[in-house]
């Protein structure tokens, strides 16, 4: 048995570990930091999952090069400038930055993270000044949040203290940002995760793909993928305490935390919506048409317009790919039978309860393809429809 107690603040709730931030002019407002960092007393074992784009960041190539399994000691963050489609000279970068941090704090084996605008070399006179104001004692992980937002709205942070019943305890805590261009493939985020937690490697690696399975890959916001994504789990062992199915429970309760904020956050959104799809032949089949229904933008502003039609719902799923078949489906906005075999048209008094569960800021919609038992569910937000044509016209 365990338990999992809720703390204030963040990241300075994990013993060895230090965070802070400051702004060297990237970030026009002098209030809010661009530069932040994670630092840990001891080495740290580091486990990662990155972008699924193709045109990774030069911050992710400068990870990569490193040896397997190696130990950290600092993160370095950067917002405003995403070091993405640089090149070589973008990696290179990376390597004079660190190397002028060495100067001022003793580091391993460092890594950088960005998050901001593609296709811009670091300007490296004012991220490097970053290293002549940081206070590498701090614990302020308020400041390191809020330092990584971009377009979000609120800082995103959490922490708890798990307690085990042999009477010992471990903490994690994490800072996450994200708000726009956000795809299953995760999403334009960034996640650091730490824990003092004596956690062997080969469980960070196994237990952070299944919690990002679970989180972050199953939310969509506008249906886009970022160069940067990242998460990252560090762990530097200081309370030698450890229980893999409490450990599990934690991270996979603060990434979805994490996860959800994001939505609700999303650029243009008001509603939060998960879409199980249950019934479906195959696991992956529910997985498809469930992430559809996630991704459509037809779905999305539907919701903005609180349209209680089960018109688009009903469309994407046929469109999707998967076997399906209208004398099967069902359709529920949370408990509320909105289409079946038997009813296919909403009558008044169903139209105006769905009308009521829509206005709601989170509600589900569960689609029964009623063929067979697997079942997937993912989760989406509404958007504008001024927002998908102001980004449909700024992409194209």
């Amino acid at each position: 048995m365990f338990k999992i107690v809720e703390l204030e603040n963040g990241l300075e709730n994990v013993e060895g570990f230090y965070c802070g931030a400051t702004n060297v002019g990237m970030r026009p407002d002098k209030v809010q930091g661009d530069v932040a960092f994670i630092r840990s007393n001891v080495p740290c074992d580091i486990s990662s999952v990155f972008t699924s784009n193709t045109f990774q960041a030069a911050p992710i190539k400068h990870f990569q090069k490193y040896p397997k399994d190696f130990k950290t000691d600092f993160v370095l963050i950067n917002a405003k400038n995403a070091n993405a489609m640089t090149g070589e000279k973008g990696v290179e970068d990376i390597d004079f930055i660190m190397s002028t941090l060495s100067k001022k704090q003793d580091v391993l084996n460092p890594v950088m993270s960005s998050t901001g605008v593609i296709g811009y070399r670091l300007p490296l006179e004012k991220v490097t000044s970053a290293f002549d104001t940081l206070d590498f004692n701090s614990k302020n992980s308020d400041d390191a949040a809020r330092a990584i937002m971009t377009t979000d709205s609120f800082k995103k942070e959490l922490a708890y203290k798990v307690e085990l019943e042999d009477g010992t305890s471990f903490n994690i805590a994490a800072i996450c940002k994200g708000a726009g261009m956000i795809n299953p493939a995760m999403a334009t985020m960034l996640c650091f995760v730490i824990t003092d937690a004596d956690i062997p490697k080969t469980d960070m690696d196994a237990l952070l793909l299944g919690a990002t399975e679970q989180s972050f890959n199953r939310i969509s916001v506008d249906g886009d993928t970022s160069t940067n994504d990242t998460v990252m789990l560090l762990a530097n062992k200081k309370s030698n305490s450890y229980n893999k199915e409490a450990f599990a429970s934690a991270l996979n309760k603060i990434m979805f935390e994490l996860a959800m904020m994001i939505l609700r956050d999303g650029e243009g959104a008001n509603k939060l919506v998960s879409f199980e799809v249950k019934g479906a032949k195959t696991l992956e089949e529910a997985r498809k048409a469930s992430m559809a229904l996630s991704n459509s933008l037809l779905v999305k502003t539907a919701l903005f317009g609180e349209d209680p039609n089960w018109g688009r719902i009903a469309s994407t799923i046929g469109a999707s790919g998967i076997a399906c078949d209208d004398e099967t489906l069902t359709i529920h906005y949370d408990d509320l039978l909105i289409y079946s075999n038997e009813f296919r048209e909403l009558d008044k008094a169903r139209e105006d309860q769905a009308y009521t569960i829509m206005k709601q800021d989170a509600f589900k919609v569960t689609c029964d393809i009623g063929l067979s038992d697997s079942s997937y569910t993912s989760y989406g937000c509404d958007l504008s429809y001024e927002y998908v044509k102001i980004n449909a016209e700024y992409r194209t």
